[in-house]
């Protein structure tokens, strides 16, 4: 697999020249700056591919942009708002300026208003390091009491509406204020950053959107913008939900293996793919990645290698849950790697061009000199060196 590490841009605390020594082949990026919906300019591009290809001091460095992680669908492509025709245009525009810029590799998501979400950015783990994490009560206190979202309490067990209840009567403002700003302000990658006005107002019009009107929305957006992709020669691929169950009462469309299967056989094109996530998908409870890879690896487009624990009672398919170390969460990452090389395999004999599968390690703890520098959350570097290290110690055993 092509190993990859994702970067931020100029502002990541991470440098390239860290990347050079890590010895990553090559880099995951995406034009952050650039309002959802409008239109990624070539010259932007070419900007960050510079950024990245060419050091502070003139030299080479060896890397190069190779995956678009995310080009973000705006909520008006995902509602099909008013503006629906203007934003499919403007997106096709993007994959132009993309493509004419070499990119064949373009990540997304069709998450409604939240994009992935966690309610602790740095827990505290027993080793001294931190990691995120997603605690339903706590969710359930910003969805209950500080959203006051209608109908809220229903959506849970009624032990966890009573948990929140009681944690929300010994919060302070400080806690309230911190816990708002982990769930609505945007985590890195986020498409958007909201404040609680914004999600009551797009909650308003997700209510008229059920789960099967969210999915036709997305073959919509599919069907208007994979022939530009086969035209261009880019590879799409989507990435599940984070996490895998509704949230705020909102659908949630791209959870499973169910789910993707639908997509794949919806919009049957080899430009139409999939963003395997374990780490997103792995919430879930017996999902068979093995299985899946070997059912739907040929539309892999892209990987994204982490691993999760889930913690206490579910109800309706939510729970608590944290990121755990990559070799260590409820997702057999061996089994995993295993499945992914054997479709690599399959691809070099058919003669596929694209039979090296770009794979990165996600969402590292915070350890040792990590936690002073204040890194984005979930994105720290020795911690996401050590998962790499992992990885390649996988891929080399089962080579």
């Amino acid at each position: 697999m092509r190993q990859t590490w994702r970067w931020f841009g100029p502002a990541d605390t991470i440098s390239i020249q860290a990347l050079m020594q890590i010895g990553v082949e090559a880099v995951v990026s995406a034009l952050h700056h650039v309002p959802t919906g409008d239109v990624w300019t070539l010259e932007d591009i070419r900007k960050r591919q510079r950024d990245i290809a060419v050091l502070p001091d003139g030299k080479p460095s060896g890397l190069a942009w190779e995956v678009v992680e995310s080009l973000p669908v705006s909520e008006t492509i995902k509602t099909r708002g008013a503006d629906w025709e203007q934003h499919i245009s403007n997106y096709v525009t993007s994959l132009e300026n993309l493509a004419s810029a070499g990119l064949e590799v373009v990540c997304y998501n069709f998450m409604p208003v939240l994009d992935w979400t966690r309610t602790q950015l740095r827990w505290p783990l027993p080793h001294g390091g931190t990691a995120m994490r997603f605690d339903l009560v706590e969710f359930a206190v910003f969805d209950i009491h500080l959203l006051a979202r209608s109908d809220a309490r229903s959506d849970y067990a009624e032990v966890t509406a009573s948990a929140a209840d009681q944690a929300f009567s010994k919060m302070t403002d400080a806690e309230k204020s911190a816990l708002c700003d982990n769930i609505v302000a945007g985590l890195p990658g986020a498409n958007d950053a909201w404040t609680l006005a914004d999600i009551k107002a797009l909650l308003a019009v997700y209510a008229e959107i059920p789960a099967d009107k969210l999915r036709q929305n997305l073959y919509d957006f599919l069907g208007a913008v994979i022939p530009a992709a086969e035209r261009l020669g880019i590879r799409l691929c989507c990435h599940p939900d984070d996490p895998p169950f509704s949230i705020l009462g909102l659908p949630r469309i791209v959870s499973s293996p169910d789910d993707y299967a639908a997509l794949m056989r919806a919009v049957d094109s080899p430009a139409n793919g999939i963003t395997l996530c374990t780490g997103s998908m792995g919430v879930a409870a017996g999902v068979d990645f093995v299985g899946f890879i070997k059912d739907w690896g040929h539309r892999i487009h892209f990987a994204h290698l982490r691993n999760t624990t889930r913690e206490g009672d579910s109800h309706q398919g939510m729970h608590s849950f944290f990121e755990d170390a990559h070799l260590e969460g409820q997702t057999d990452m061996v089994a995993v790697v295993r499945a992914l090389l054997v479709e690599e395999s399959r691809r070099r004999a058919a003669g596929r061009s694209d039979h090296m599968i770009p794979m990165r390690p996600d969402h590292g703890h915070e350890l040792l000199d990590d936690i002073e520098k204040g890194s984005m959350p979930g994105y720290p570097l020795i911690g996401r060196m050590r998962g790499l290290a992992e990885l390649r110690g996988i891929m080399a055993a089962c080579a």
